[in-house]
């Protein structure tokens, strides 16, 4: 097990490296230039085809019943994408990189706008009908198809398949098991059958149950966290204007212990915030494509306002209004202790309550990325194994989920960690290759939509 720990903290070092994350600012950065900042210049058309078209009565595509509605489809993303990297991955960020790495996360946020727009376009493109006559996509079909690259499209859902395991499935159900246990003295292993029973119960109904799950759950636990949180601004308002300040004045200004590693500071500050939220939004990993692929909409671009709307929603809403939180609270930031430190946060200006407060969020975060990632991981299994009942793998990520929730798992983050990265690497390089569609299919929906 030495070797192994040893083996996967020289590749995780690799694979998170310098290189990666350049290449992260890289594609976000070659988007939104090549797509003429579209994240800003049409902010207005992506609200309209977003936010407010879930007001609006949306018509049946001729897809049919296979598909996911559009706030289907952006639910069961978001329940993969907004977990407990939203809560305890902030506090994290703060502990390590100080309030200066918030900015930072929002730059990688603003870029990944553009790379996650490329993906859903990609998605929509390349998807295609399997055997039993259900829409399915996902980034392995645009690296087989478009990069004409089957062997590495099915490492790349390999990839994914172990990920939905790890990071999306083992660490969860311990986070919720964990969260029990310390808040209501709730058995790990009642938890863990709980859990496995509620799990299979979704997966079983298919990808309609998945999304009218993820339809309640992920409105339900945003909602819930927000009003947490607004409630704690409103309390510590005094401090907020000056937190939120500090933000700007510590991206280039870092604390440090001798005034001499101040560059060292900024250097941390913005690997870290970089880092955390490629981490939060997912943006450029891949991962949420087969679900937006399972959309009703016909429109490549559509879509991608969606993945737009779903980083902004992720990392401009959610992570920093936790981070604000943290910072206005005034709690010691101590990097081992991510959780506690919001916890101290909420307990703040809730008392002993905000201990309860922060594990259900918790709890709930968690449970969305369960169900998100069982929808993810089942595509790409399904893409690796054709012919192998897609049972199979609901059966085993419900067994995953018990071990999870009963087991110690510091080295299934680790593990999960270096999966993530290995999916983001092949699938960044297979946008640049494939920009070119992005920006004739952005062009075409302008040129038909404004001529």
């Amino acid at each position: 097990m030495d070797k192994i720990i040893s083996l996967n903290e020289k590749i995780n070092s690799f694979v998170w490296g310098a290189f990666t994350l350049s290449l992260f600012l890289f594609v976000g950065i070659f988007f939104t230039l090549r797509l003429k900042g579209i994240q800003f210049k049409k902010a207005k058309l992506i609200i309209n085809k977003t936010l407010l078209s879930l007001f609006k009565k949306q018509t049946r595509t001729s897809f049919g019943k296979h598909t996911l509605s559009q706030f289907g489809s952006l639910s069961t993303a978001l329940a993969a994408t907004i977990g407990t990297g939203s809560i305890v991955g902030v506090a994290t960020a703060l502990a390590i990189g100080g309030s200066g790495s918030i900015f930072w996360m929002w730059i990688s946020a603003f870029l990944g706008m553009g790379t996650a727009y490329a993906e859903n376009v990609l998605g929509i493109l390349y998807r295609t009908r399997n055997q039993c006559g259900k829409i399915t996509g996902g980034s392995y079909f645009y690296i087989e198809k478009g990069m004409k690259a089957k062997p590495l499209a099915k490492l790349f859902a390999l990839f994914c398949v172990f990920a939905s395991f790890g990071m999306g499935n083992m660490a969860q159900g311990n986070s919720i098991s964990a969260s029990l246990f310390q808040s209501f003295h709730l058995p790990r292993i009642c938890c863990g059958v709980v859990l496995f029973i509620f799990i299979l119960a979704v997966m079983l109904g298919g990808a309609q149950r998945t999304q009218k799950v993820c339809e309640f759950i992920v409105p339900f636990m945003t909602v819930f966290f927000m009003a947490g949180a607004v409630i704690i601004l409103i309390i510590k308002r005094e401090r907020l204007l000056s937190e939120f300040l500090s933000i700007f004045k510590n991206a280039f200004c870092v604390r440090s212990a001798a005034g001499g590693l101040a560059g060292a500071g900024i250097k941390k500050a913005v690997s870290v915030g970089i880092r955390r939220g490629v981490f939060s939004n997912e943006a450029g990993l891949g991962s949420t494509v087969s679900v937006h692929s399972s959309s009703n909409i016909k429109e490549p671009v559509e879509q991608g306002f969606w993945g737009i709307f779903e980083v902004f929603v992720d990392t401009m809403v959610v992570c920093t209004v936790t981070a604000l939180v943290i910072l206005v609270s005034g709690t010691p930031l101590m990097v081992d202790e991510g959780a506690e430190i919001v916890v101290r946060a909420f307990e703040s200006g809730f008392g002993s309550f905000g201990g309860y407060f922060v594990s259900v969020s918790i709890v709930l975060f968690a449970l969305a990325t369960l169900i998100g990632w069982s929808f993810i991981g089942e595509n790409a299994f399904c893409y690796l194994f054709p012919r192998v009942k897609n049972r199979v793998y609901k059966i085993l990520f419900c067994i995953f989920v018990y071990l999870g929730a009963v087991s110690s798992l510091e080295f299934v983050w680790q593990i999960s960690d270096t999966f993530n990265g290995l999916m983001a690497i092949p699938n960044l390089i297979t946008l640049l290759v494939l920009s070119k569609e992005v920006v004739n299919e952005t062009n075409r929906y302008f040129n038909k939509n404004t001529g």
